[in-house]
């Protein structure tokens, strides 16, 4: 009997969910799995769900992939005889008589509810809560979002499996690039990145007219004009880049030339650019907060986010000691090589072969 994995989330440009979905079901291919996908993807066997329901469409999409996965999916995972429901985020049926098992990215949300909408919120309050309770399993890819599950929403330790992410070794590696004068962020600019206190930190540096502080990741209307507001008052404009979205063909050249990846979050479900940067022997200066120590270990810096001096202190420290450099590169490429997706596949194959 199948397993039926959902993708019909999948949007047209890569995102972390799409990236964990489609690294894990390369190695799942042992399974008997189909897969339920708005597109096909190269290797595995899809079938198709509707292509204006993915992330591409917002809100809108949104909802009717809600209203699809209550009264579409079902039907669907009858008809194929399936007999486990595997869902890589955590959206499932309600009230049916699937059996599934659901992945959980983070409950940012949850943890900072003054930077989300009441809609957000009770998404996943109720919602989420919901789909937990009726799951068979839940996954996640932390030991800190484990304990978010249970501090917020009162999921039982024995009903969630913690499973490390992994990261493209084709892809991420070191090249033999010299070193740029710049500083560089990965990911999104929502205010749980903490960017407004990296670029003051930025700004502290001794010699800051010396170096660049690029950020590369999609620009967002709700908090980018501020941040860009802020770089000017400054006056580092010169110095900082809003680079937008980068394919992650380009990724690993702009990673192996930083000085450092700088990635000082207040909250992280993972931190996938910790574990990237370090597979491109690139330092890496990130927070001693929820998931990024597991992630990153003995082989960064590890700072207090909220402390902005701290975060001066480890870029003019990396900027300047070339033997601090050299040994965190040689540490991180050592320590992300703990990391593979074949182990997460294994892993996460252990979880769902208990309830086919």
């Amino acid at each position: 009997m199948p397993i039926l994995a959902n993708l019909s989330f999948a949007p047209t440009q890569p995102t972390g969910w799409l990236s964990y979905s489609l690294n894990l079901l390369k190695e799942l291919k042992y399974l008997d799995i189909d897969v339920l996908s708005p597109r096909n993807i190269s290797g595995i066997k899809c079938h198709h769900s509707p292509s204006d329901m993915t992330t591409d469409f917002g809100m809108k999409g949104h909802l009717k992939r809600l209203l699809w996965t209550q009264f579409q999916l079902p039907n669907i995972y009858r008809q194929m005889k399936s007999t486990l429901l595997f869902s890589p985020i955590p959206e499932a049926p309600l009230l049916s008589s699937c059996s599934y098992v659901v992945t959980v990215h983070d409950l940012i949300p949850l943890r900072f509810p003054q930077w989300f909408s009441l809609t957000q919120r009770l998404y996943c309050s109720y919602y989420i809560r919901a789909v937990i309770q009726q799951s068979k399993h839940v996954i996640c890819n932390s030991m800190a979002t484990a304990e978010d599950l249970s501090k917020f929403l009162g999921v039982c330790e024995d009903k969630i499996t913690a499973i490390p992410l992994a990261y493209d070794v084709k892809n991420f590696l070191c090249l033999d690039f010299a070193t740029q004068n710049y500083f560089l962020y990965l990911g999104r600019h929502n205010p749980h990145k903490n960017l407004e206190r990296l670029i003051t930190a930025f700004a502290g540096l001794s010699n800051c007219k010396d170096y660049e502080l690029w950020l590369a990741g999609p620009s967002d209307r709700r908090y980018t004009p501020t941040l860009i507001a802020q770089v000017a008052q400054l006056s580092i404009t010169n110095q900082v880049k809003f680079l937008d979205y980068i394919p992650d063909s380009e990724l690993p050249k702009i990673i192996n030339q930083a000085i450092a990846l700088v990635f000082p979050s207040l909250w992280e479900g993972f931190g996938l650019p910790v574990l990237e940067a370090m597979a491109c022997g690139t330092p890496v200066i990130t927070s001693n907060l929820s998931s990024l120590p597991e992630v990153a270990g003995d082989a960064a810096i590890l700072i207090n986010p909220y402390n902005t001096g701290e975060i001066t202190e480890a870029m003019q420290a990396v900027a300047t000691d070339l033997g601090l450099r050299s040994r965190l590169s040689s540490q991180g490429l050592t320590h992300s090589q703990q990391f593979s997706w074949e182990k997460t596949g294994k892993a996460t194959a252990e979880v769902l072969s208990r309830y086919v």
